[in-house]
Parts: C-alpha cells; sequence; structure tokens
C-alpha cells in the first residue's frame, strides 16, 4: 500500500459495514470486529451497517448485536436491504396492497410502518416484493408465481446476492430465490438494497460525515463493493466471505483497499506512520 492510500485510510470516520461475511459470520464475531468498532468510537467516527440481509429489521439486529456480539448499537445504524425496500414503498405505494415473499419480521416491518401487505394473491395487487426469505415454503414460491403469472404488476426485490455466508459455508439469498421466481415466469425483478448508491447516500445524510471520510467494507465485489463505487466513496474489500484474492483479476468491481480480513484492516487504520 502507498503512503497516500494509507494516509487516506487513516483519514476515514464514517466505517459502512456489510455484516455476514464481513464482521461475523452466524453469531460468531470475528477476530478484530470489536476492536476496529471500539477503534471508530475512539476517533469520533460512526459505523453503519449496510446489510442486503432483510430477514431482520434494524430492532432485531440491535438484539442480536447485544445478545450475541455484546456490542451496543442502535436500530438507525442498521441500513439494511428490507429498510430501503420500505422507504421505497412508502414512497411509491402508499395505500396500496402489495404482496410480499418474506420473512415474518420483514413482514411485521413493512405493516408497523403502515403499509398495505398481503401474502395471498387478491385482487388490486400493485406490486410483488420478494426478499431474502430464511422462512421459505414451495407454498410461498407458487402463491408468488400465481401473483406474476396472473397480474402485470412490477416486481422488486430487496437484494440482489445469490448465496449468504453462514457457519459451514453458504445457503440461497434473495437473487437466487429470485431466479427461480424468474425462470418460472419470465418476470425479473428491479433490486433496491445494494449496490444501490442511495444506500451511500442516506447513511452520509444521517451522519454528516463526507465521501472522502467514508469506507464501504464488505465481503462481495457486487453488492458491497459496486455499491460504493456506485456511492463515490472509498472502498475495502475482506476475504473473509464470498471474494477470494484471484477475482479481483478481473473484476469490474475494484476495491480501493483488499485485506485478508478485519484485523488486518484494523493494523492498517492504526499504524504509525
Amino acid at each position: 500500500m502507498t503512503s497516500l492510500k494509507s494516509d487516506r485510510l487513516k483519514a476515514k470516520k464514517l466505517f459502512l459495514f456489510d455484516i455476514d461475511g464481513t464482521l461475523a459470520v452466524g453469531d460468531t464475531l470475528y477476530d478484530g470486529s470489536a476492536d476496529l468498532l471500539r477503534y471508530i468510537d475512539r476517533i469520533g467516527g460512526r459505523a453503519y451497517y449496510i446489510t442486503n440481509n432483510s430477514t431482520r429489521s434494524g430492532e432485531d439486529y440491535v438484539t442480536k448485536f447485544r445478545s450475541a456480539f455484546h456490542l451496543e448499537t442502535t436500530k438507525e445504524q442498521f441500513i439494511t436491504s428490507g429498510y430501503m425496500t420500505l422507504r421505497f414503498l412508502r414512497e411509491h405505494y402508499s395505500g396500496r396492497k402489495i404482496f410480499v415473499l418474506g420473512t415474518a419480521s420483514f413482514i411485521r416491518e413493512l405493516r408497523s410502518s403502515g403499509l398495505c401487505v398481503t401474502e395471498s394473491a387478491q385482487e388490486d395487487i400493485a406490486c410483488v416484493v420478494a426478499a431474502y426469505d430464511s422462512e421459505l415454503t414451495y407454498g410461498k414460491l407458487v402463491e408468488t408465481c400465481k401473483v406474476l403469472s396472473t397480474m402485470d404488476v412490477p416486481f422488486y426485490a430487496t437484494n440482489p446476492d445469490l448465496c449468504c455466508p453462514i457457519d459451514f459455508g453458504f445457503v440461497p439469498d434473495c437473487g437466487a430465490i429470485c431466479s427461480m421466481l424468474t425462470q418460472s415466469t419470465g418476470k425479473e425483478p428491479i433490486y433496491l438494497g445494494k449496490p444501490s448508491r442511495q444506500v451511500v447516500d442516506l447513511c452520509l445524510s444521517q451522519s454528516g460525515f463526507s465521501r472522502d471520510e467514508t469506507l464501504v467494507v464488505g465481503d462481495r465485489l457486487y453488492t458491497d463493493i459496486a455499491c460504493g463505487i456506485n456511492g463515490e466513496v472509498d472502498t475495502c474489500v475482506v476475504f473473509t466471505g464470498e471474494a477470494k484474492p484471484e477475482d479481483m483479476d478481473s473484476t469490474p468491481y475494484p476495491a480501493d483497499y483488499c485485506f485478508a480480513n478485519i484485523k488486518e484492516l484494523l493494523m492498517h487504520c492504526t499504524e504509525a506512520p
């Protein structure tokens, strides 16, 4: 790493972290993650968690971080793909009937914000929304296909991730679920979470930090790193999840920084000149 890039890294104050495969896997926090978060607090910075995992609400993540990781957070720090989808739906589909394929937590979050949500094929459906659903059943897929096949309505999805890291490897994510729906109905979704630049823009507006002070950190190139590139901020990939060092030679989403893990990122943020 050149001294210029090293100095630029040490100037970062706003860190936008992916969670799964970046800071943690399942209920296990990676070595160095807690230390990096303490470093950010110490320098007067701010951490946001820009996860494409829509199975949990911001409040659910606060509970998980406290119980599993022993870390105190606020729900405002969690900019999930579910939350970005909620904001979009409130702006464009308030008062209209929305068909949703997702977890009970995601549907509860949408309904609590005042949106009209249904999980069954009904008349007057205005759009279809698919999310990463860890409670997925074949019956849910059939009902979603029925709506997409019989109604000419827009099709949205929370995120394009094909797989989600888990303790033994990976499981199908929203992108894989949507692939099944597309293959069955011919309908392709518009994705609302990362890599949309709106994720970065929202964190900047809420935190007050500048783009030069911001770093997106993730393990996936086509969502995490692409999100940072789209948002015109620096990016860092860690090789603890999906991306591998050999991917860097051919990716259309090159990261500004590449580290083996979060602990190595922390070392470069704090090393003496």
